[in-house]
């Protein structure tokens, strides 16, 4: 069953969303982004793969660099995983001795999970093996653009931060 809006006129095949350069529909931009995606997971997992994490770990120790300590329950808003998600990462990077879980004074209940000595080291050695391929993925770029894709990128995600709900 197909229902419309009052007075407009079903979508035509060629307005129908693809994510084909060029098209018009509503869902053009979440279909590109999501394209875009895919595609720069696929090389930062390639860069990750020799270093034994995957980006749902790298994502945790990017949280635990960038804000210190961090209550576990906070993780998965910061990353956009479940609270099951976060669970099985913090458990990984515990295993790899990457990361540790400490008590939070005042309530037992509460794990605060903390990046260690070699998580760190491990979090600099992905920054140099994904240089090399991050380039890759804007080498065709012109000269400027780069900036520019990362400086509309930024006010896309972060609206608040630059003054626009």
């Amino acid at each position: 069953m197909t229902t419309h809006a009052p007075h407009e006129a079903a979508p035509s095949a060629a307005s129908r969303a693809t994510d084909r350069p060029g098209d018009a529909s509503p869902f053009a931009l979440a279909l590109l982004l999501r394209r875009a995606h895919w595609r720069v997971a696929g090389v930062m997992t390639e860069a990750l793969r020799p270093l034994g994490i995957e980006l749902r770990h790298f994502a945790v120790l990017l949280v635990l660099v960038d804000r210190g300590p961090t209550v576990q329950r906070d993780l998965g808003p910061a990353t956009g995983s479940d609270k099951a998600g976060v669970m099985r990462v913090v458990d990984d990077l515990e295993r790899m001795g990457l990361a540790v879980r400490k008590a939070v004074p005042g309530d037992r209940r509460v794990r605060a999970v903390e990046i260690t000595p070699r998580g760190v080291e491990l979090f600099d050695a992905a920054h140099v093996a994904a240089g090399p391929l991050a380039e890759r993925l804007v080498a065709g770029l012109e000269p400027g653009e780069r900036e520019q894709l990362t400086g509309l990128l930024t006010r896309f995600a972060h609206p608040t931060e630059h003054g626009k709900a």
